[in-house]
Order: structure tokens, then sequence, then C-alpha cells
């Protein structure tokens, strides 16, 4: 047993953890419709200061709590330079993989290969064998997101743009975002069960947060200052920037922080595929692009697979009680009572 399953947590707190991991997405999908209305601030830019800005603040407010827990921070130094610098790198391959993958194939590339991951690291670090509920909802939310990618190619944006905004268009860009995307997964899964190990150990969520997400915010602040000059361009890039670091980033990270108290980083990552779906309605309703009948269908797989998460752990806690426990001698029970 792992010291973040040394305890079973009660129904009513999974929904609650499963609910703001839920809001985290929600939060995130609107990303994508918001940096269409600032064009010309670039990948790398609007990456570093939208999770480096948000990270920063996040250390801010925890910093009487990451003061106080500095020497367990310091006794896992290891786990927390492992999740800053996966902070760090997340921002610019993600941005970076839509840009070149064009939206669909980036954010559906990156998503969904960061619940294949996380639940990797599980089995492979903590020996935690995935629940079979867990493996049927990021199979279907997976499949699902690949339905919604390919209902996007085939519509295309409005206007007869290049798909999904992609720079190049060509066979070698796309090859190139799909790679971003897998390392943006990776790093995604890999901060994620940074955090959720360190709450684990007793650290306080909001220090463990706040640690990780302050160092990689201060590793991306080079990139803003090398990239960043066009958000200063005018007053509509600022306004996208600030929305980006302050609502997406700094209040999706508390709702993703609270959430990964609560439940394991592989339930949370597929929790957020719920993302690209909100980011394609959003597509659909205010940037005015079409989505064929089989987006939709994809879009309803997501909400089936995140209906499997939500019911799944409202069973798991009385499972885990149940096995916890020494099983009651029914044998000898019924054998002392034929005797008496």
């Amino acid at each position: 047993m792992t010291p973040a399953d040394a305890h079973v947590p009660h129904p009513a707190g999974l929904r609650w953890g499963a609910a703001a991991v839920l809001g985290a997405a929600i939060l995130w999908g609107t990303t994508g419709t918001a940096a269409s209305l600032a064009p010309g601030v670039g990948p790398l830019a609007m990456g570093a200061a939208a999770l480096g800005i948000g990270g920063i603040l996040q250390a801010l407010i925890a910093f009487p709590l990451i003061a106080r827990e500095r020497a367990a921070l310091r006794s896992g130094a290891l786990v927390v330079l492992a999740g800053a610098a996966a902070v760090a790198i997340y921002p610019l391959a993600f941005y970076s993989s839509m840009r070149l993958a064009g939206v669909a194939v980036g954010t559906v590339v990156s998503l969904g290969s960061a619940p294949i991951i996380s639940g990797l690291l599980e089995l492979w670090i903590e020996g935690r064998r995935p629940r079979r509920s867990w493996a049927a909802a990021a199979a279907l939310g997976i499949l699902s997101c690949a339905l919604l990618s390919a209902a996007t190619a085939l519509a295309g944006p409005p206007g007869g743009a290049t798909a999904g905004g992609a720079a190049g268009g060509g066979t070698a860009s796309t090859l190139v975002g799909v790679g971003l995307g897998l390392v943006a997964g990776g790093t995604y899964a890999l901060y994620s069960w940074c955090v959720r190990r360190l709450i684990g150990r007793g650290i306080g969520r909001p220090a463990a947060m706040g640690a990780v997400f302050g160092l990689g915010g201060l590793a991306l602040m080079p990139v803003l200052v090398a990239t960043g000059a066009p958000i200063l361009s005018g007053g509509q890039p600022l306004a996208v920037t600030a929305y980006m670091a302050l609502i997406p980033m700094f209040l999706g990270y508390l709702l993703f922080g609270y959430g990964l108290a609560r439940v394991p980083a592989s339930t949370a990552t597929t929790l957020t595929l719920a993302e690209p779906a909100v980011a394609t309605v959003l597509a659909v309703v205010i940037v005015g692009e079409r989505l064929p009948a089989l987006g939709w269908l994809g879009i309803a797989g997501i909400g089936i697979s995140l209906g499997i998460l939500a019911l799944a752990p409202r069973r798991a806690p009385r499972r885990a009680a149940r096995q916890s426990g020494p099983r009651p001698p029914r044998r000898a029970a019924r054998r002392a009572a034929q005797r008496a």
C-alpha cells in the first residue's frame, strides 16, 4: 500500500474531487477559443505566460504553507523537481503541438495519451493495478476523442483556413506536432503524479501544488521574456493572456489540485478528457466551426466515459474496505454454532 492509499477516502470526497477536476477541464477547454482571439501571440509565448504566471501566483498564495512544510518538501526534492520540470515543458509542447498538427489532433494526442501514461506510472512505480472501470472509461474516452478529432478534421475550419490552424500543413509538420503532443501528454501525466505523490506523503495540497507549479513557472519566465513581446502589442492580446493566466491556469489548477488530493492521478487525467469536448462545443457555438454527426457521437462517448468514472468511486471505497480487513472465519463460526 502506498502512502497515498493509506486511508480510504469517503465516497463524497471522491465525488467532490471528480467534480473539481471536471471544473478544471471545463476552464481549460476555453483556452483554444481564447487563444484564437490573439493570433499574433506565438505558442511558446502563450504557453509560458499562461502556465508560468499562473504557477507563480499559486506559489505566492501558498508561500506561508510552503515555508511551513519546507522540510518535507526538501525530503521529496526529486519529486518536486521532476514535477516542476514537467510543468515547464508541458505548455510549450502542448501549444506548439496544436500550432503544428492542428488544434483537434494536438489536443487529442496530448490529452488522450495522458491517462495511459498515468496508469503506467502508477503500475510501474507504485505497483497499483488500474481498476476495470478506469480502463473502460479511459478506452472509451480516448476512442471518443479520436472520433471527435476525425470529425473536426473532416469538417475543417470556417473560411477555408488550414485545419486546426496548423502552420505548415504538411506531413512533416503534423508528425512533429504529434510527437510534441506525446511529450505534452507525458509531462502532464508526470506532474499530476508528482503532486499526488507529495500529497500522499502528507504534504498539504496548497504547498505541493505551489512548490511544483511555482518552480515550473519560474523556469518558464526566460521563455516569456524571449518570446512575449507580441503580448504587449495591444489591449486584446494582453487581455487574452491575462484571462489565460488567471482563469484556466490559476483557478483551473487550484481546482485540479483539490481534485488530485481526492482521486488518483490516472482518474484525474482521464476526467480531463472532457476538455476537448468543451473546446469543440465552444468552437461550434462561438467561433462558428461546423461539427458533423461523428463529432457529436464522440462528445456523447466522452460524456459516457465521464459518467463511468463518476459512478465508480462510490463502489471503490466499499471494495477497498472489504479487502483491507480480515475475512470473518465463516466455517469456524458455523461449526461453533453447530456444537452449541
